[in-house]
């Protein structure tokens, strides 16, 4: 491959930067969604970027996902707010996929997303071809381990790569250092991981015949598993990998909170939070946390270090396995990988999320889990605060009054003794 003379100068310019140890930017924070609903929550708790799937074409087959009449509407809302959405297209195809991706990405270029995640060479072909106007960012599943492949996508342009969750911090330096300035680097700082290399897994097509590497995974690796000696099956036999259980494949979930500032200063464009199969309630969490104390650092680190109790705290709020920092600082010991259970922890129970305000001052939710008249519950808002307030009253659509709310997705108007805006999140510690 023969590179431009403007191209070599960039890569120069780039190597410069890094070793004078300039190269510290504010990144954005790269956001899931689920629905227009969490996509609207994400926006407002603080999110720069927000990412979403199809109803076609993405990893995550189990998601609510989005119509292409939602997805028109969630671009239109964020870009009201100034946030980008970009739109996972991130399958490994197979030959019967061609012709639909290609109408799919018909369909995409008239609503304009801002960035399509790819991670099949073909694919990205073909949305260089039919839409070249939104940008193609290369997803995590291509498995970008080194400066070498991004320079490879460059050359066919690609705006962003997702480094591969196997590298360490140094390694992002590196590639950091050896690409063009205006490339950018994106990865992943928080949330559930795959056990498998860059989550390219066979177990869920195996035991199911469901895809993983076409949005259909089972999640076979947070199954419990016994051994079945040959000559005697039927015999059952635990697998005891030590003494905290048999989850032998389950992965901590990464948290990368206390070491925002070393992310910040590795070169990375983008922190991208995983979770488009979460509630609203994780993702007004997590993105809140991480907004307060990327601005926090970024305008005083005397500041983020002051308020790392409240980021620790606000962070184990969400529903969580226990936490790791991944491959960030080398490779991961065992204690890292693997742990007694794979149950999720849980303090919250989340509500709903607030609507409009009626002339009787009361506030329209769809319910999400059953609270009472009297019970004391929690307003999270998007700036940080979280009130404590007293169920007052609580009326059904038609107005008549309640002394619980038990049916999920039930309409209700609710006094809670308090103003309120649209889009605070409702939550109960439990």
């Amino acid at each position: 491959m023969i590179l431009s003379t403007c191209f070599i100068v960039a890569v120069l310019q780039a190597s410069l930067q890094y070793a004078m140890g300039i190269n510290m930017r504010k990144p954005e924070l790269l956001i899931p969604a689920s629905s227009l609903e969490v996509l609207k929550t994400a926006v407002i708790f603080g999110a720069d970027a927000v990412y979403i799937g199809g109803e076609a074409f993405g990893l995550r087959a189990k998601a609510k996902n989005f119509s292409m009449e939602d997805m028109k509407a969630g671009i239109a809302f964020a870009h009201q707010y100034g946030v980008k959405v970009y739109v996972t297209a991130n399958i490994l195809a197979h030959n019967l996929d061609l012709d639909g991706v290609e109408e799919y990405f018909k369909e995409l270029r008239q609503i304009g997303p801002d960035a399509l995640i790819i991670a099949d060479p073909g694919v990205f072909m073909t949305a260089k071809r039919v839409c070249p106007e939104i940008e193609r960012h290369i997803s995590t599943q291509a498995n970008n381990t080194n400066y070498a492949t991004y320079l490879f996508w460059h050359e066919l342009g690609a705006k962003r790569v997702v480094t591969a969750r196997e590298l360490s911090l140094e390694e992002i330096r590196e590639i950091r250092a050896h690409i063009p300035e205006e490339m950018e680097i994106e990865t992943f700082v928080h949330g559930a991981m795959c056990i498998s290399y860059s989550g390219r897994c066979l177990l869920s097509n195996y035991f199911t015949g469901r895809d993983a590497n076409r949005g259909a995974c089972t999640h076979p690796c947070r199954w419990k598993y016994s051994i079945v000696e040959e000559t005697r099956p039927g015999e059952y036999m635990p697998v005891y990998e030590n003494e905290r259980g048999t989850y032998i494949f389950n992965s901590k979930d990464l948290c990368m909170i206390e070491h925002v500032p070393e992310l910040m200063e590795s070169g990375i464009d983008s922190f991208k939070i995983e979770g488009r199969m979460k509630t609203a309630l994780y993702v007004a969490t997590v993105a809140r946390t991480y907004r307060k104390a990327i601005d926090d650092y970024a305008i005083d680190p005397k500041r983020y270090e002051q308020n790392m109790p409240w980021y620790k705290e606000q962070i184990s709020n969400c529903t969580y396995r226990q936490f790791t920092t991944g491959f960030f600082f080398g490779k991961p010991d065992e204690t890292t990988q693997i742990y007694d259970s794979n149950t999720y922890m849980k303090e919250y129970t989340y509500l709903g999320i607030v609507g409009e305000c009626n002339a009787d001052g009361l506030y329209r939710i769809e319910q999400r889990n059953k609270f009472s008249v009297g019970e004391e519950i929690e307003v999270m808002k998007p700036n940080g605060d979280n009130l404590n307030v007293t169920v007052k009253q609580i009326l059904d659509e038609d107005g008549n009054p309640q002394e619980s709310a038990p049916h999920p997705k039930q309409v209700l108007w609710i006094d809670l003794g308090t103003a309120m805006d649209p889009y605070d999140i409702l939550r109960r510690a439990e």
